[in-house]
């Protein structure tokens, strides 16, 4: 079984733009719905990413972990699954900000989100000291309305 553990923050743009003015250059850009989201909060979700496809299956948040497999499918297979199991979906890019030992993940939404801007760090335990940029503001782990599966948004 695969555990996530990941911290979420909110960051101040400008500040993480003066320490890293290069940082936008190179984005991922991800669309994601959700197949599933059971009584649980266990959530079934499809995602394409550099032409790739994937479907991840994740518990419910226990702290700041929780139970994730993710296995990449064939990306027409994803894109099919997306655009006719998925009414609602996310779009948003992704920065990738090497720092010491770990990789930030800096998620800039479009959409319904269009402003929100979150960044991740991946740990190997709940207790695992990490340097926190002075750019971040906000610990938003445990908050529920940034749950990317609480961030769907209507597709037109």
């Amino acid at each position: 079984m695969g555990i996530e553990i990941e911290k979420k923050f909110l960051i101040d743009k400008d500040i993480l733009l003066k320490e890293n003015p290069n940082i936008f250059d190179r984005g991922i850009i991800i669309e994601q719905g959700y197949i599933a989201k059971t009584e649980d909060n266990t959530v079934v979700r499809i995602r394409l990413a550099n032409n790739k496809g994937f479907l991840t299956i994740k518990s419910a948040n226990k702290g700041c972990s929780r139970a994730e497999f993710e296995y990449e499918i064939p990306f027409n297979d994803a894109k099919e699954m997306l655009n006719t199991l998925c009414t609602k979906k996310i779009k948003k890019t992704r920065f990738l900000l090497p720092i010491k030992n770990h990789v930030w993940e800096i998620d800039i939404f479009n959409g319904k989100n269009k402003g929100l801007i979150v960044a991740e760090i991946e740990l190997n335990s709940e207790n695992e000291l990490f340097e926190i940029p002075n750019w971040i503001r906000k610990d938003i782990t445990n908050d529920k309305q940034y749950y990317n599966s609480n961030l769907l948004e209507i597709e037109d």
